[in-house]
């Protein structure tokens, strides 16, 4: 008893040594509170250093981005007048060619004179193979890159050419030798067979099949005359002779007094400017019976017209300064009419010369007070505009690498510029509008950086990605968000701890799996047994909820001492035969389900009435991602309701609320900050999601949210077109939006979210 009485003494009467003293409880303190101080540092450390790393990942992305909205410049670097030009001379056209040290012209008199940019000086010069007694009455060039040129002569012949170079290297240093070559002959080829001088001349060179030259003249009498030159090799003696297949076109309508004529590429469009300001169509894809289609209105006296690279677009330039441009569009009768599709920041003088880009859509003008307009076709940038002499400008040539630039004076002088214009196919309107390309009939969104065609334009609008982007989140989200959240609840709440201690773990586990597995799962099994078992999809999807709320029905009339052998929160095993059966069932039973109501093929029926169905689609990239996103969600909002005070529940029952309306009146507001924030962390994670969508998707950029087509995601696009692309190009940079793109809608989303939970805290923290 005195043991028992002395073990029970209060700590006061405890012998004094084992007490610490008032300077080892100061030591404590003072190493409690730099434990405190060296936490909190470490935390705001920590927090800091996320928000610099995130802005560090913006600066960069940004840093990648910024060049792509940059405008084009052109710098001076010489002047000097065009060597060789006699008193009556006119320069018809100016080239530049691809190592930007030669430049080349061709005078009204058929001279064509190569001459050093960085000196003036003549390299070399030619003359074309004019009969004597006659003259050249007329000029025209086809695309710059195939370098053609015809001289339409007084006797309705022609003469054609081209230019070429031959590079050689002596004493380890380039050097370009000029030179003529004459696919179809050097001798003159006839017109127009009644003789007639040629006062309007375009041609263009087919290089699509075998060689082919279309001619197209305007005669002093009046008349549309076409020829289409091809060339025959002779397999014996290599002579080659030029066939030509002559057409007289169409009347043009009554007072028309045509300025130029252009030919595309295919020799089936003819179009012809005249000084009224109108455009005449001509279909000559049937040379024997040519027709003129249609006659447009421009508004203003035509001044300059030319293709852009691919002859489908036309650039029109007026006397008052307005650039547009056109190109046919087929209508749902297969019938092809010439439509104005943009039109660019005018000029404030008449449009005096006009040259396209080689390789890019874009093209460089000038006009008659000397200003230098660069823009381009697809993005409608008008990407500079500089005043760069007083006088008209009469001739402008780029390089075919865009890096330099001639300019050509009314007095023939020639000023060399070096041009900066590396990113102008994008804008904010091509980015994020619909945009009218050629071969379409209506403006769209379209992202396709690639082609096997050298005259591609590429697409780079984002809205299909982020399209693709939010659908694939959407259907995840929709699979998994109640799977998730309701066997979040359910665990936490209903299970008994053992049963507990076994599924929360397996749940958090699939977090683990690759989602390379995942995606190959889905890809190679899922998406075609889901095909091959459409009804049985189905039959589950809205099924098995059913049977689990028929089977916990049908429990309420289990006999109570048959129930009472069933431990309080192991109900859930009973539904576990019901849902294997019922899957089964559903997926025996398909087959038949689609030869009664669907003729043997429920895909085909969807079909049928207008519904497209890929095998790797939504529904696919939903249920596999689902999987992947569950464990996220279950994890952090089972943690959520596992951790409402018992107090609360406790309280709830003890009043008479059943387990349902505590978990519903008390459990669910205590919880929902967690609830919400493992809801908007499961969708940010299926945003970024890649290998999943990569895998199972066809990886077809369109803009629909059909859940039977697939899609392509922002993330994916990067994974499959990053290592693909050139560094610093364009389709580089654009990738880089689309991570800046996804980037800051993760963080909008992640900030609402944290916004909402932080309000959503502060109401139910006073439970």
């Amino acid at each position: 008893m005195t043991e028992s009485l002395s073990a029970q003494e209060s700590p006061s009467k405890r012998p004094e040594s084992l007490l610490p003293d008032s300077k080892t409880r100061a030591k404590r303190r003072s190493r409690r509170k730099l434990r405190d101080r060296i936490s909190f540092w470490g935390v705001s450390a920590a927090g800091f250093g996320v928000v610099f790393s995130l802005a560090l990942i913006f600066i960069y992305l940004f840093y990648e981005v910024i060049p792509v909205f940059k405008g084009a410049t052109l710098d001076e670097q010489r002047r000097f007048s065009l060597p060789a030009i006699e008193q009556n001379q006119q320069v018809e056209r100016l080239w530049l060619e691809r190592y930007q040290e030669l430049g080349v012209y061709y005078t009204n008199d058929a001279q064509v004179r190569f001459f050093e940019v960085d000196t003036g000086a003549i390299r070399s010069e030619f003359e074309l193979n004019v009969p004597e007694g006659v003259s050249a009455t007329s000029f025209a060039n086809g695309e710059d890159i195939g370098r053609f040129v015809a001289y339409g002569l007084s006797d309705g012949q022609i003469v054609s050419a081209r230019h070429a170079y031959d590079l050689s290297f002596p004493d380890d240093r380039r050097f370009i030798q000029p030179k003529m070559e004459f696919p179809f002959g050097e001798d003159p080829i006839i017109l127009d067979e009644d003789g007639q001088p040629i006062q309007i001349l375009g041609v263009q060179a087919s290089t699509r099949g075998t060689p082919r030259m279309g001619v197209a003249g305007y005669t002093r009498d009046e008349r549309l005359v076409m020829a289409v030159l091809a060339t025959q090799t002779n397999m014996m003696t290599g002579a080659v002779t030029v066939q030509a297949n002559r057409a007289t076109l169409p009347a043009l309508p009554s007072g028309t007094n045509p300025t130029s004529i252009l030919i595309d590429k295919n020799l089936r469009s003819v179009f012809v400017a005249d000084e009224q300001g109108r455009v005449h169509y001509f279909d000559v894809s049937n040379l024997n019976s040519p027709r003129l289609v249609q006659t447009v209105s421009v508004g203003s006296p035509i001044t300059a017209m030319d293709f852009l690279v691919g002859s489908v677009s036309i650039i029109i330039g007026t006397e008052s300064g307005e650039l547009s441009q056109w190109f046919l569009v087929r209508d749902d009768q297969n019938q092809y009419t010439l439509e104005k599709v943009r039109e660019f920041t005018a000029h404030s003088a008449a449009i005096t010369s006009l040259t396209p880009e080689y390789t890019r859509k874009g093209f460089l003008v000038g006009d008659a007070s000397g200003v230098v307009g660069i823009h381009y076709g697809t993005s409608a940038r008008t990407l500079l505009q500089k005043s760069v002499q007083s006088e008209p400008i009469t001739g402008i040539a780029v390089s075919q690498i865009n890096q330099r630039v001639l300019t050509l004076s009314a007095s023939n002088e020639v000023a060399a510029f070096e041009l900066w214009n590396r990113h102008p196919q994008i804008s904010f309107r091509a980015l994020w509008n619909k945009v009218w390309y050629e071969g379409r009939s209506s403006p769209e969104y379209i992202w396709q950086s690639s082609s096997a065609s050298d005259e591609f334009e590429s697409k780079f609008s984002l809205i299909p990605l982020t399209v693709g982007t939010l659908k694939a989140a959407f259907f995840a989200m929709l699979f998994a968000m109640p799977l998730g959240l309701l066997g979040a609840i359910y665990t936490a709440y209903f299970l008994t701890p053992k049963l507990r201690g076994v599924v929360k773990p397996t749940i958090e586990i699939m977090e683990a799996l690759p989602t390379v597995i995942l995606g190959f799962l889905a890809g190679l099994w899922l998406a075609p047994f889901m095909e091959n078992h459409l009804p049985a999809v189905f039959s589950i999807l809205v099924g098995m909820p059913l049977i689990m709320i028929g089977v916990a029905a049908l429990w309420g009339y289990v006999p109570k001492g048959l129930r009472n052998q069933i431990p309080i929160g192991w109900e859930a095993v009973i539904l576990i035969p019901f849902i294997l059966f019922f899957g089964w069932l559903c997926v025996t039973l398909s087959p038949f389900v689609e030869i009664a109501f669907f003729d043997g093929s429920m895909r085909q029926w969807l079909t049928d009435v207008g519904i497209t169905y890929d095998q790797r689609n939504a529904m696919v990239v939903g249920v596999a991602m689902g999987f992947a996103v569950i464990p996220t969600i279950y994890s952090i909002a089972e943690d959520a309701v596992f951790n409402v005070p018992k107090h609360l529940t406790q309280g709830s029952l003890a009043l008479g609320a059943t387990a349902w309306q505590t978990v519903v009146g008390v459990v669910l507001p205590t919880a929902s900050p967690g609830l919400f924030s493992a809801v908007m962390i499961g969708f940010g994670r299926a945003i970024g999601e890649t290998m999943i969508v990569l895998m199972a998707t066809g990886n077809s950029p369109i803009v629909n949210f059909n859940i039977f087509e697939g899609m392509r995601t922002l993330s994916a696009n990067i994974a499959v077109e990053l290592p693909e692309t050139a560094v610093g190009g364009t389709h580089f940079r654009i990738l880089f939006l689309a991570a800046l793109v996804l980037f800051i809608v993760t963080f909008i989303f992640n900030t609402i979210a944290e916004v909402v939970r932080q309000r959503l805290r502060l109401r139910y923290s006073s439970l």
